[in-house]
């Protein structure tokens, strides 16, 4: 998951939003089985989940 965040970071500084976008549901991915299986909280997922795609938002 933190490398899924790492690389979506370095593409935004990179000014590569459709890159990141395209990362986006493999992150989603990785979070929800994470949450799903207990490795973190619901909430957490989903909170970041939503700082992630509020992030790709705001740099386009």
């Amino acid at each position: 998951i933190k490398d899924l965040e790492k690389r979506i970071k370095k593409l935004l500084i990179k000014k590569k939003n459709a890159e990141a976008e395209k990362l986006l549901p493999q992150i989603y991915k990785a979070l929800d089985k994470a949450a799903k299986r207990n490795v973190i909280k619901k909430n957490k997922a989903s909170r970041r989940k939503s700082r992630i795609s509020r992030s790709i938002r705001l740099k386009i």
